[in-house]
């Protein structure tokens, strides 16, 4: 293995035309690895620090990229994480920023894998564990904030469950997809698209869930196999301290349970992403303990991919499932101490995109190395597909 003999970053551009942070990183023997930051929308107020691109590249600049360039090996993924949090010096990255540490991270993985001639997955899996692929879970009607006028749950979630391959899981999302923009075709409903490419009709939930539900039994029937609903519904959002607030009415901390066991009971939800605001940590319990054992009550805002966090979680069993997501807690290695943690202690992690996206396709790669059983990356749109694509070429060349 050779040391990183250069890093580069520069501004880029995300998939809502906003920059964000690429870093490019240099190997003694020729290598080059590349990584990007994405941007969430629906932050966490427990998220490591993304600070304004100029800034986080100026910063990183300074600050980590002495520490990284002739001092670490660039297979060495904890030695350069480990770099760049000592020249962060913060809990959260505030200093230089989780954007360009993470780019970094990611970009010093993927020169790696060059330099061993291996595809990522492997480099970050160390093997390659068996032929198990994540369930990719297709946003196939948004709202929240992700899209204006809208719903107000934030993502109505296609979840291929019984697809027997991982092409044919994400070619259905992509026709349920096509069937929600038939059927509000149908119902003349103008819709355009949101932060992830699903549709952004002005409907209530009701009608949402409706639409999403007739378009899945369309399409498994005509595939052959299982498909069920989910949802994000990004409750933090809805949150203004003493009621989640919907456009209908308001609910208490304990309706908002209520509501959504009925909601995972009606339309048979098989996952249930931030249901509860991001400190609830015993309405989580409450819904947990009240769902079925087959469906995921995931915490994103909740966890932060925080392995402080989620050992509370798991503690108490608020939910039984992670949302994993590099650019929240801003290194690799972390991410994986996250996934790890959640395996051991029986949380499925799930692998996330975030709304604002680029071409990246590290989470396709940190799936399959740590064997996720879900991978959230959307349905449609060049940033979305960039992942999906390069899971199907992983699992045709494995």
């Amino acid at each position: 293995m050779t040391l990183i003999e250069g890093v580069a970053l520069r501004e880029v551009l995300d998939s809502r035309g906003e920059p964000t942070v690429e870093a490019e990183v240099y190997t003694e023997s020729g290598a080059i690895g590349h990584g990007i930051a994405p941007s969430g929308a629906s932050t966490g107020e427990h998220e490591a620090i993304e600070r304004p691109p100029a800034e986080a590249i100026a910063a990183a600049r300074e600050h980590a990229v002495p520490r990284l360039v002739g001092e670490v090996w660039a297979g060495d993924q904890r030695g350069v994480d480990a770099a760049l949090r000592a020249a962060d010096g913060t809990d959260n990255f505030s200093e230089i920023g989780a954007n360009s540490a993470v780019a970094i991270s990611m970009a010093a993985a993927d020169a790696a894998a060059e330099v061993l001639g291996t595809p990522l997955y492997q480099h970050l899996g160390g093997s390659f564990r068996g032929r198990n692929y994540p369930v990719p879970l297709g946003n196939v009607i948004g709202g929240g904030e992700h899209a204006a006028d809208a719903t107000d749950i934030q993502e109505f979630l296609a979840v291929p469950v019984g697809a027997p391959s991982v092409s044919e899981a994400i070619f259905a999302n992509a026709e349920i997809h096509r069937a929600v923009g038939d059927l509000f075709a149908e119902r003349d409903v103008p819709c355009g698209k949101g932060d992830e490419g699903a549709w952004a009709p002005p409907v209530s939930d009701e009608t949402a869930f409706d639409v999403a539900a007739r378009a899945v039994e369309r399409v498994a029937d005509a595939v052959g196999f299982e498909i069920r609903l989910g949802i994000d519904v990004a409750a933090t959002e809805l949150w203004d301290g003493e009621h989640y607030v919907y456009s209908d009415e308001t609910r208490t901390p304990d309706e908002q349970v209520e509501y959504m066991h009925e909601l995972i009971d009606r339309w048979d939800l098989v996952y249930v992403e931030d249901p509860l605001e991001e400190d609830d940590f015993d309405g989580f319990v409450a819904l947990t303990e009240r769902a079925p054992s087959d469906t995921l009550i995931c915490g994103d805002d909740l966890f932060v991919t925080n392995t402080e966090r989620l050992v509370r979680g798991i503690e108490i069993e608020a939910g039984n499932s992670i949302l994993i997501k590099p650019n929240q807690i801003g290194t690799l290695s972390a991410t994986v101490d996250a996934i790890d943690l959640a395996r051991e202690r029986g949380f499925a992690p799930v692998i996330s995109h975030r709304s604002g996206e680029t071409e990246d396709t590290t989470i396709a790669h940190l799936a399959v190395a740590m064997n996720a059983p879900y991978i959230k990356t959307g349905a449609v749109g060049g940033e979305r597909t960039a992942k999906l694509n390069e899971l199907i070429r992983i699992a045709d060349n494995a």
